[in-house]
């Protein structure tokens, strides 16, 4: 059966993007639209138009335009609205580039993107030219520094380094004509196997999905943003940056996650809305440090980017003293597919179906749709779904489907008052002797233990399982149980077939900056 959204449907203008968020801070030019949570520098909501129009206009001056890709790589920032929009309003695309990349991950996205420009900071100039070779870049522009006069050297080709005010100082331009179809923003998928993918989505895609987030959790006046998630992953992009621009919040910055700048803001911004990974959330239900800040602000803190356990959510929230809720989602969603409205909160679900959504729960094996509370994948359809992969149309017509289905890989289940429970990744489930073990249960039966503080499970090769789960955990401090006193918790919490068969100790739990645990790097320690 198909799970229609239990709210309505909203209008979706026929807008580019940047003229659709930047309508949210119409009538307001005074007010700050975005703050840079460490040194307290404010753009407000007439600047930032200035700012994004300007660069737009040098931009146009330079030849960039329509079919032209921008890739910008730098932490949270107030410029980094302006670099992105001043993109769109070029009628250009940007790829928007992580900044914890090795060189050979950049050089990847930049030479498959075809980007022709490269936008960094002071400290990543030089890695960042040296992952220009043998792509098309010619010009890297650097965000508050002077750049180098000379062009550089890369693979017998010169690159230009500048600084970007040299595009930024130019005349206002308005919005170059585009169509909603028109790409306007690359993301590249997480890439947890093989190389990362490029995500087309296009004005309408990004359009569309800020007016679902805010039909199902309206904004309010006096909104005050936290974005530390980073802005380069579609959750930040869009949940925060801009449905906090549409919505005429403030959006306050902060370039990483460090737990006692981050409560600070809290404090001295009085943040209404935190934006968080589950990461964060541990830290917020459990951390001392969190008593000595005032956090009273906020009303309202939404997890994503990966699965929140329901118990950790109501922790958090009872010491907090607000509803900590999850939402749904993926790059190729634009991001957001379920959300939790105020009032319809439930431990464990990820919300319910947005507006002009529909979901389908199908099984995996014989490719059935399923009923209320029957567990198989994923699927999702809606004016929020991708256009494709770039470059990729294998890839594309294994997740995006002839009738419009994106096929997320996810595993779950609708109960029948439409909430979609996550259960696991379809592909991470482990198979011990023809059982199937979801991952996520196991970590979560770990974290229930007091001397536990971060847990991850994955299935490793056994000849005579096929699989069997290995766990790896971080012990809080002063931690007195041993791993065997852990395993046998959880084996009095689950089957039998469910147990974990080795238990190891580790400092962290490796995760990618979106919050989700790399289970490839424990696969690799697992082999050593």
């Amino acid at each position: 059966m198909i799970h229609q959204s239990p709210l309505p449907d909203v209008e979706i203008p026929d807008l580019a993007l940047t003229e659709y968020v930047l309508g949210g801070g119409a009538g307001q030019p005074a007010k700050p639209a975005l703050i840079d949570g460490a040194s307290g520098r404010v753009l407000t909501y007439g600047a930032l138009e200035h700012a994004i129009g300007s660069l737009a206009g040098g931009l146009a001056a330079a030849g960039f335009g329509p079919g032209d890709v921008l890739a910008l790589m730098a932490p949270n920032m107030p410029e980094y609205a302006v670099v992105f929009h001043g993109v769109a309003v070029a009628g250009g695309t940007i790829t928007t580039i992580n900044p914890a990349y090795t060189e050979r991950e950049v050089h990847h996205q930049l030479a498959d993107s075809g980007a022709r420009i490269l936008v960094t900071i002071a400290p990543l100039m030089d890695a960042a030219v040296r992952a220009c070779a043998g792509t098309a870049v010619s010009e890297v522009y650097v965000l508050g520094a002077a750049g180098d006069a000379e062009p550089r050297q890369r693979d017998g080709r010169a690159v230009a380094v500048r600084p970007l005010s040299v595009l930024s100082d130019a005349r206002p331009i308005e919005q170059v004509p585009v169509g909603p179809d028109d790409v306007v923003a690359l993301p590249y998928s997480s890439g947890t196997t093989g190389l990362a993918k490029g995500v087309m989505l296009t004005h309408r895609n990004l359009v569309a999905n800020v007016a679902q987030t805010l039909g199902a959790i309206p904004p309010a006046p006096d909104d005050v943003i936290m974005a530390v998630l980073p802005f380069f992953h579609i959750y930040g992009m869009q949940v925060m940056m801009n449905c906090g621009l549409r919505g005429g919040g403030t959006v306050v910055t902060l370039p990483r996650f460090d737990l006692e700048e981050f409560l600070r803001v809290h404090q001295d911004y009085r943040i209404t809305r935190s934006f968080l990974a589950p990461p964060i959330v541990l830290a917020l239900a459990r951390h001392p440090m969190v008593d000595e800040f005032d956090l009273s602000h906020v009303r309202l803190m939404n997890s994503g980017a990966a699965p929140l356990k329901a118990e950790l959510a109501m922790e958090a929230g009872k010491r907090l003293g607000c509803e900590v809720v999850q939402g749904y989602g993926m790059t190729e969603l634009s991001p957001v597919s379920h959300q939790t409205p105020a009032g319809r909160f439930r431990p464990g679900s990820v919300g319910i179906t947005a507006p002009n959504t529909e979901t389908l729960i199908v099984d995996p094996t014989t490719g059935t749709d399923l009923g209320a509370d029957e567990e198989g994948e994923v699927w999702v359809r809606g004016p929020q779904v991708m256009k494709g992969y770039l470059n990729n149309p294998t890839a594309t017509a294994a997740t995006l489907d002839a009738n419009g289905w994106l096929h997320t890989g996810d595993l779950g289940y609708i109960d029948a008052d439409g909430h979609l429970y996550i259960v696991d990744r379809l592909k991470e489930l482990i198979k011990y002797k023809g059982f199937q073990v979801p991952p996520a249960e196991l970590e979560a039966v770990l974290l229930r233990h007091p001397d536990v503080t971060d847990a991850a499970v994955i299935g490793v090769p056994d000849d005579a399982a096929g699989e069997v789960p290995v766990g790896y955990v971080v012990l809080t401090p002063g931690a007195t149980a041993s791993t065997e006193q852990i395993l046998r918790f959880v084996a009095g919490e689950v089957a039998h077939y469910k147990q974990i068969r080795r238990l190891e100790v580790i400092d962290a739990i490796p995760k990618s900056a979106a919050g989700k645990i790399l289970r490839r790097e424990l696969r690799a320690l697992a082999r050593t």
